[in-house]
């Protein structure tokens, strides 16, 4: 004999089914609205700390850039914030300066040095001169970025022209001048003589300067030459163009007498690197 299903419990299977899935259903729901609401507050959250660094980076930038009248010179160094940045700049070279005691002490002078497009010259050139000789040093150029040009006027960057060189030459002002980028540790690129012409104008000294720094170390050295003379008496561009040229060759003989960085690598070993001793 079968046994007969009863048929409450018959009917009943698809009714419990159909609970269990409407259940799912609703949990399946709960959990997307939950999930909804955790994207909604984590996408919250990373837009408020976006926003937070970028006012963070603003207020930096505006602290940076934004000039006190009382704070800054005629040509908008500011000391305070030089002394800072010659406090980082520590911190990347340990520059060792020497020639030093060959500037003048009260009058002007335009010091011109070697600029490898990897290294910062005429910027930790002017700060390691300024630290040795204790006077403010400027150095020729601003970036062309609008903040990046602000602040590089506020560490004491001219612009390049030769109407505002000659106006910090006349004050007795100490400005460096980096010749164009050439490759390799003791190339020397050519010397803009429409500011050597700005120096010869108002009788300014002009020093050669050798630099030598690594991108893997932290030493660096400037070495500052004898003031270089005009080869002869003579009036009109030539004179510049010919005293530029000079330059370039006497600094092309301090790199030699001074070596280059050993980094205490395998590159030193790498001939042709532009890097290490030859």
């Amino acid at each position: 004999m079968t046994r007969s299903t009863p048929l409450a419990a018959v009917v009943d299977l698809p009714v419990e089914a159909n609970h269990v899935v409407d259940t799912e259903a609703r949990v399946g729901r709960s959990l997307g609205r939950t999930v909804t609401r955790t994207n909604r507050v984590m996408t919250g959250a990373i837009d408020a700390l976006a926003e937070a660094a970028s006012n963070g980076v603003l207020a930096a930038t505006r602290r940076l850039t934004e000039e006190p009248s009382h704070a800054t010179d005629d040509w908008g160094r500011d000391p305070m914030l030089v002394r800072n940045m010659m406090l980082l700049a520590q911190i990347r070279w340990d520059v060792a300066t020497g020639g030093d005691q060959r500037l003048p002490k009260r009058a002007g002078a335009l010091v011109v040095v070697n600029a490898p497009s990897w290294a910062a010259s005429t910027v930790f050139t002017a700060f390691a001169i300024s630290e040795a000789i204790d006077r403010p040093v400027r150095f020729v150029g601003r970036s062309p970025i609008p903040v990046l040009h602000s602040f590089d006027r506020r560490i004491g960057g001219l612009l390049e022209h030769p109407d505002e060189i000659a106006g910090a030459l006349r004050a007795d002002e100490i400005v460096v001048l980096g010749a164009a980028s050439a490759r390799g540790s003791r190339g020397v690129g050519p010397v803009d003589h429409s500011i050597i012409g700005a120096a010869l104008a108002t009788g300014t000294r002009i020093f050669p300067a050798g630099t030598t720094s690594s991108p893997f170390s932290r030493r660096a050295r400037v070495e500052i030459g004898t003031p270089t003379r005009p080869p002869r008496a003579r009036r009109g561009p030539l004179s510049e163009l010919e005293l530029a040229d000079r330059i370039r060759q006497e600094i092309r003989g301090l790199l030699d007498e001074m070596g280059d960085i050993v980094t205490g690598t395998p590159l030193d070993w790498l001939p042709l690197s532009g890097i290490g001793a030859h």
